[in-house]
């Protein structure tokens, strides 16, 4: 409903300075109070069903019963609300809950601030400056820890019994663990779904990247009700496939393009090193297999004789670095490289990075989490070609996809 102009100038009328409207007995912190006493007054009327003084209130067994008092938090400061309270004692606010100290947003707002990675005595600056509301980091600290029951919830949902397609992958922070700062790996698992649609399945932290860690995880995403996961997209782990094939033992592994290209150039001087990324282009960019194993043989002969081990590993991991070549092209480079959690922990890093340290674990899980949540609000779409990659699913696994 908009607010008139006359009405805006009515109750401006009188207000000489800032603090007339800003200040700690300003117009807005009046009109907060104000609006938030009627709003529960008019929860009070649809409690009761009739309004205050109304003759349809006689003998219907419950009434009005007095107010009590409520101090609480807005983005105005502290206020004191009259709350109405009902003879039977049945009447229980919306607008401010039993066991609420602040109204309906106040800790919305903090949980988002504390989402891009600024820390407790950043987000009582900023109340500070923003609002003039003073906001100690304790009561911060107790809004955010509220968010880890969502996050044990969260982590231990039921899944999906199918994902065609399944990214893991790691990232690095830093937390302090028995009064010292530690780098601690947090691994994460991206599916997509039957509709093509990114999901994140799981969070989980421990001290290193490990083959045995990665096994525990995915024992965990079947015993959340993941039967089967058609290809899995990872990295270049020592005995990571391994780890998912003991899970898992008919998913395709798709080591990842990119991190066998990295691994590639790492000791390619940089003279070389554009003529060394072109060739290794024509291997992964090719039309069909066929095409590729000529192009890794081309590359053997040309730079065996400077850079022997390249080739060799490509052969060595042969079998898991060409599987994208049984699919359409439009989706090969969904399969091929593990670009689409690499964006998501690049968003991460985003945030983490403006903290040079964790207080501990459970200050890394809430704002990944949190963050991971605003992430996840920009997947409305399902990844590109997607019926036609289904098609191709179907064809191939079949008697393993139920529509």
């Amino acid at each position: 409903m908009p607010i008139s102009d006359e009405l805006i100038a009515q109750l401006l009328e009188g207000c000489s300075s800032p603090d007339d409207i800003l200040g700690e007995d300003g117009l807005l912190k009046q009109l907060t109070k104000m609006v938030a006493e009627r709003a529960l007054e008019g929860e009070m009327d649809d409690h009761l069903g009739y309004a205050k003084n109304e003759p349809s209130g006689k003998n219907t067994g419950n009434s009005r019963n007095g107010k009590g008092r409520k101090s609480v938090r807005s983005i105005h400061g502290e206020m004191e609300l009259e709350v109405p309270r009902d003879r039977n004692g049945t009447f229980e606010p919306k607008l401010v809950r039993k066991g609420e100290k602040q109204l309906n947003g106040f800790d919305d707002r903090i949980i988002s601030l504390y989402a891009r990675g600024m820390t407790t005595r950043d987000i009582q600056a900023h109340f500070q400056e923003a609002y003039g509301v003073e906001v100690s980091p304790t009561f911060i600290s107790q809004v955010t820890n509220a968010v880890m029951d969502e996050v044990f919830a969260w982590q231990n949902r039921p899944l999906d019994s199918v994902y065609p397609i399944v990214y893991l992958d790691a990232l690095v922070v830093q937390s302090r663990d028995s009064g010292a700062v530690q780098n601690k790996h947090v691994y994460l698992a991206l599916g997509i779904n039957l509709d093509g649609e990114k999901e994140l399945l799981g969070l989980w932290m421990a001290q290193t990247e490990g083959a045995k860690f990665w096994l525990s995880v995915v024992t965990e995403l079947k015993n959340r009700g993941l039967q089967d996961i058609l290809i899995a997209c990872v990295d270049g782990l020592k005995d990571f496939p391994e780890a998912i094939e003991a899970v898992y033992p008919q998913t395709q592994i798709q080591l990842c393009i990119v991190h066998q290209v990295r691994h590639s150039l790492r000791y390619v001087n940089w003279k070389q090193r554009k003529d060394v990324a072109a060739d290794l282009r024509n291997i992964y960019g090719a039309s069909t297999l066929d095409e590729a194993e000529r192009a890794l043989d081309e590359f053997a002969l040309k730079w065996d004789e400077d850079h022997p081990t390249i080739s060799r590993s490509w052969r060595a991991n042969w079998e898991r670095l060409s599987v994208f070549f049984d699919y359409p092209p439009q989706i090969c480079k969904v399969i091929y490289t593990t670009n689409a959690i690499e964006s998501v922990n690049a968003s991460l890093r985003k945030v983490t990075k403006t903290r040079r340290s964790f207080p501990n674990d459970k200050s890394v899980m809430k704002v990944l989490y949190l963050a991971l949540h605003q992430i996840a609000k920009k997947w409305t779409m399902p990844i590109r070609d997607w019926k036609q990659a289904m098609s191709q699913f179907m064809i191939l696994f079949g008697d393993r996809i139920s529509l």
